[in-house]
């Protein structure tokens, strides 16, 4: 654990006030769903809640089905980090930040096609990974809200990913979507 060293009451509500400066860094927004532990020593820990967590084994499962069928990498993320990759690097890309632009992306709902060449084109996680030339990506939506994502990568040179793939992780997201409802 890194100490901040910065100390805040409890005011007679029983609320805590949590720094700007850390809900900027670990981007915790009004409304951000938090989970509280407690430990043996009498600490209080405060985790981001991703309900895209409980399905982490079946999405590994789903995106190495994927993976298989397409020959491409698929990574299935949450609204913060990648939760499942098959096909490609996992230490590269398993439990790294997704980037602005992906988090962005599925706030907005955003479904995207895009070869590396194209203005539309970003990196799936912060730490721009080499060789990805192709994209394709949809936002998972559960009960009316974006919880994710699923994007097929490309690296072969001039790939074009098309209608295919966008039907392919659509359809994906969708499933996965349902899946957080059942």
């Amino acid at each position: 654990m890194k100490a901040t060293g910065i100390v805040r009451r409890i005011d007679d509500l029983g609320r805590v006030v949590i720094p700007k400066e850390i809900r900027r860094t670990l981007r915790l927004r009004e409304g951000t769903p938090l989970e509280i532990f407690t430990d043996r020593e009498g600490e209080i820990i405060l985790k981001k809640y991703s309900p895209m967590v409980e399905l982490t084994s079946f999405a590994v499962q789903y995106a190495e089905a994927m993976a298989q069928a397409t020959g491409l990498m698929v990574c299935i993320t949450d609204r913060d980090q990648v939760i499942a990759v098959a096909g490609g690097p996992k230490k590269e890309l398993l439990q790294k930040p997704v980037s602005r632009q992906l988090e962005h992306a599925v706030n907005e709902r955003e479904f995207v096609v895009a070869s590396k060449d194209d203005k539309n084109f970003f990196p799936l996680t912060s730490e721009e990974m080499e060789g990805v030339t192709a994209m394709a990506m949809a936002p998972i939506i559960c009960e009316g809200d974006a919880i994710g994502s699923v994007a097929l990568l490309s690296r072969e040179a001039r790939a074009r990913l098309g209608e295919t793939e966008s039907k392919l992780v659509s359809t994906a997201a969708g499933f996965l979507g349902r899946q957080m409802e059942g």
